[in-house]
């Protein structure tokens, strides 16, 4: 599971301020659901989020729990909150986060989800925390290696994140012009089309040869090396991975990214605050907005784990 989305940090300091000013109190878990049951838990100011809009990954940290995979492990994290007076999770990260906070809602406390991965596969919601940065960041570095295939005549196989989701993949491989894009939910393993499609490739004219690989297929330096061994065309496999849930935040168009982490956390305590019915995990995105029971004292802040 990713959880070290571009844009977290945005929402962090959306959801301590927002909170703040409508009398709220707000403690922040450090590192997840692991931060949760070793009771990592801080009361948050607004300077505590002061300068982080813009910075990649998550001030909260995180980290994996098996733990908490656990039925005695979510017992133990509902007792826990309840311990420290918590009415409410906010919960930023992608299904495991989700499926996580799913599990402290059936024990009795409130959540609601604000989605953040960068692969864009989360029901529901067109959009995610992180895709948008992941997408540029990849468009970057996909430009930088075309001009290097281009100069040395290479085909070259580019695989981007996105673990079961091709979306990654084919906003990259659209933005970029990439020759081939193979994704999870569309490719069928016929590796001799692939080669087929290089070698014609080749004979118009064409000095470089793209393919976006998203990380669902994967196996790139492998395929590189059959592809190369097929074609006589020097290949070369490049793996983005990290780069893409690390990186900081950039401006898309017609939008800052920043600015809709900040929208998304604010609404979710916007529908909170304005006493709206509650339905036990809520799931906050950019067009539904779904609700449980209303939060009195204390906010926390939990990113990402599982």
């Amino acid at each position: 599971v990713l959880f070290r989305s571009p844009g977290m940090n945005a929402a962090i300091r959306a959801v301590v301020r927002k909170a703040l000013s409508r009398g709220l109190k707000v403690k922040g878990i450090y590192k997840g659901y692991n931060g949760l049951l070793n009771e990592e838990i801080k009361d948050m100011t607004a300077r505590d989020v002061s300068d982080i809009i813009s910075r990649g990954g998550t001030v909260l940290y995180t980290a994996r729990c098996a733990e908490f995979r656990t039925p005695e492990g979510q017992q133990r994290g509902a007792e826990i909150c309840k311990k420290h007076g918590i009415d409410g999770l906010v919960v930023i990260g992608g299904d495991g986060s989700f499926a996580g906070a799913q599990k402290l809602a059936n024990l009795g406390i409130n959540t609601i989800g604000v989605p953040g991965t960068i692969d864009l596969d989360i029901a529901c919601t067109e959009y995610t925390i992180g895709f948008d940065t992941a997408v540029n960041t990849a468009m970057e570095a996909i430009d930088k290696v075309r001009d290097t295939s281009t100069s040395h005549e290479r085909c070259s196989i580019i695989e981007v994140m996105g673990r079961n989701a091709g979306y990654l993949a084919m906003w990259c491989g659209i933005a970029n012009g990439a020759e081939d894009v193979l994704i999870p939910e569309k490719y069928d393993y016929d590796e001799q089309k692939l080669i087929n499609n290089i070698i014609a490739s080749r004979k118009a004219g064409k000095k470089h040869h793209i393919i976006v690989n998203a990380e669902g297929i994967g196996h790139s330096e492998a395929m590189a090396r059959r592809i190369e061994a097929a074609t006589g065309i020097e290949t070369r496999a490049t793996i983005l991975a990290y780069a893409l849930s690390y990186a900081n935040n950039v401006l898309s168009s017609p939008f800052s990214f920043s600015c809709l982490c900040s929208k998304l956390a604010c609404w979710c305590l916007t529908y909170w605050t304005d006493e709206i019915c509650w339905k036990r995990f809520s799931f906050i995105n950019i067009t539904t907005y779904r609700t449980d029971k209303l939060f009195h004292n204390v906010l926390i802040l939990l990113i990402n784990i599982i």
